[in-house]
């Protein structure tokens, strides 16, 4: 088996979301009946990575939600924005925007929660995150009426390309300490 490697890459390259190392094991142990270790697979990512790493390629394979996937190098993004923007027919709305970003820094997050702190009701906004699976529930609550929990899903991760919930930006990242009122002291 010599192109094991090439295996592993058209996993990566084929799947919509990131593919996780126990998925490609799976995948290559039911089509081959051998057996593959977690360093092994390991191994080969590490030489696709390496490989996609020179400048004559415009994409990358890049670990996103413990998994791995092929994206874009970050060179190419303007233009590849620009294409996005041109076939996104279906944006989120301000209140879907406002009401994943409550999901994402609250969750786990019960609709009247999201609710409180919008000041409106978020049904159709949680219909069309659920929709476009970036949220997904979680579990219930032990509230008065056991309220849904909502939470963010892998393709939240996937599409914002961060590994876990601790990556997405905080309050101290957008303050700009330069814009003050009045003189400084001393």
């Amino acid at each position: 088996m010599d192109n094991i490697e090439q295996y592993i890459e058209a996993l990566i390259f084929a799947s919509e979301q990131s593919i996780r190392s126990e998925e490609i094991i799976y995948c290559l142990q039911s089509a081959f009946s051998q057996d593959f270790s977690e360093d092994e697979i390991s191994g080969y990512i590490q030489n696709i990575t390496n490989k996609y790493h020179d400048q004559q390629f415009a994409i990358e394979v890049v670990k996103v939600s413990n998994g791995y996937q092929f994206l874009t190098k970050k060179n190419y993004h303007q233009v590849i924005s620009l294409l996005q923007a041109q076939r996104s027919k279906k944006k989120l709305s301000q209140a879907a925007l406002e009401t994943l970003a409550i999901i994402a820094y609250k969750q786990p997050v019960t609709k009247p929660d999201i609710e409180q702190i919008r000041g409106v009701n978020c049904d159709y906004s949680i219909q069309k995150l659920l929709e476009k699976e970036l949220i997904a529930i979680i579990g219930k609550s032990e509230a008065l009426g056991k309220p849904i929990l909502y939470g963010t899903s892998i393709l939240f991760m996937d599409y914002f390309g961060i590994n876990n919930i601790n990556e997405l930006p905080q309050m101290k990242d957008f303050t700009n300490n330069t814009a003050s009122i009045g003189e400084e002291s001393e």
